[in-house]
């Protein structure tokens, strides 16, 4: 089938059959297709669209695009769940999300990945703790999920190699936005992780990717109707990203805001909230819990024993990172050797945060990427950031940056500053915003 009539039948408006989408796939993961001929199509689906149908086999044609992870033979006597988040700033949900999970009798197989435009990416995170492996092989994978029940980790090259070389070619073309090829994307390495049931977390707001509610249900719709139509059962809650989720944005320190929680040291309450609520469904998804209510008792009762930083440490350990990593100082994360505050201008409350402002502050620092091979700086980022509604005097830390260097320091101080609005009254910010379930 050659790919020209392909493109053309795209471009003029037509619907494509399940052969001439299998084919397009085989051709993007073979290398048959030149770049050109994959940017046409990619430009001709961004500006026409598909309908469900076409999306649901495309994303079936990407993730039957290489290996599909069978985990029937692993004698996992407990349900394989998952849960994706669009991204946002501060968000280190997977990192006590999933321990959580295990410690609730669940397997979470969770493939992540790396920071995107102005938000983190849970690898990068990961990747602060010394020696830990986001691409183990298949059987330290399969003995971590025996171990601690939960194991985070990057797909390998063999995961839908259709989407890494598809989403290359978006990224450099200017379809990223594509609705139908976003939900591909996606949902093809979900579904060739051979996971049960799958919650997506899509975020909306002004440090998301989706900044009104109607983006973001738009995406929420898509990925749970075709996750469905594709055989696996999806849920989606929209949440909110006005603000950082909780205290810290930057690699390490959200690493380590992370441990301090699962260890019930400090749990910034907008963090425990949105955590608690894709706990909740998940566990009553996978038939942990017989509702949303008993989902969030027992996922509270998995921290507050140390269930769940049991199960973390244990997937650290057995990933190769620091075996003790709970212990004082335990972690051995970097710090960086620059800190200074960001001073309050004057008395009042936060009242509202740009957050993609802040999330590009800290890409700045060096905790992200500008170009897919940059390196990336796991110490530097923020902490000790204020949430909205909090009173403060002037002078008062907003936050602490956390720099390589006095003259990054000083770009972020002013970037950050000019970020954070006091005012004399804040409206509090809504968590969960909508539930989308198929």
């Amino acid at each position: 089938m050659r790919a020209q009539e392909i493109i053309r039948a795209k471009r003029d408006g037509a619907a494509l059959d399940a052969a001439q989408i299998d084919a397009f796939v085989q051709g993007v993961a073979s290398r048959r297709w030149s770049e050109g001929q994959v940017a046409a199509l990619a430009m001709a689906i961004c500006l026409r669209g598909m309908t469900r149908a076409e999306t649901t086999q495309l994303t079936r044609a990407m993730a039957a695009s290489g290996t599909v992870l069978d985990w029937s033979k692993a004698g996992f006597d407990a349900p394989l769940l998952d849960k994706h988040s669009t991204g946002g700033v501060g968000d280190k949900v997977s990192l006590v999300l999933a321990p959580i999970l295990a410690a609730c009798g669940a397997v979470v197989p969770m493939i992540s990945g790396r920071g995107l435009g102005h938000t983190g990416g849970t690898l990068d995170k990961l990747e602060s703790l010394p020696g830990y492996r986001t691409t183990p092989d298949r059987a330290t994978l399969k003995r971590t999920l025996r171990n601690a029940g939960c194991a985070i980790v990057g797909a390998s090259a063999r995961i839908a190699p259709a989407d890494r070389r598809l989403y290359a070619i978006r990224d450099a073309t200017g379809t990223v936005e594509s609705l139908p090829l976003i939900t591909a994307s996606i949902l093809s390495k979900k579904l060739a992780a051979g996971v049960q049931a799958l919650l997506i977390d899509v975020k909306q707001g002004n440090g998301a990717f989706c900044t009104t509610h109607g983006e973001a249900r738009a995406l929420a719709e898509s990925l749970v109707a075709v996750a469905n139509d594709a055989g696996l059962p999806t849920r989606a809650l929209i949440t909110d990203m006005n603000a950082v989720l909780g205290s810290t944005a930057g690699n390490a320190l959200e690493v380590g805001e992370s441990l301090d929680f699962l260890r019930g040291r400090t749990r910034e309450p907008r963090l425990l909230e949105v955590t608690l609520a894709l706990a909740a469904e998940l566990l009553q998804q996978g038939g942990l819990a017989a509702s949303a209510a008993d989902g969030r008792r027992h996922a509270l009762q998995a921290l507050d024993s140390g269930a769940a930083a049991d199960r973390f440490a244990r997937m650290v350990a057995a990933l190769g990172g620091p075996r003790h990593v709970l212990g004082r100082g335990g972690a051995r994360l970097p710090r960086a050797p620059v800190q200074r505050p960001v001073p309050s201008p004057r008395d009042g409350v936060v009242a509202s945060m740009d957050t993609r402002a802040i999330g590009l502050a800290v890409i700045a620092l060096g905790a992200g990427r500008a170009r897919a091979g940059d390196a990336v700086d796991p110490r530097v980022g923020l902490s000790g950031v204020r949430a909205v509604g909090v009173p403060v005097a002037r002078g008062e830390p907003l936050a602490i940056v956390h720099a390589a260097d006095a003259d990054s320091a000083a770009a972020a101080l002013y970037r950050v500053g000019a970020a954070i609005r006091i005012a004399d009254h804040a409206a509090p910010l809504a968590l969960v915003h909508a539930r989308i379930e198929g």
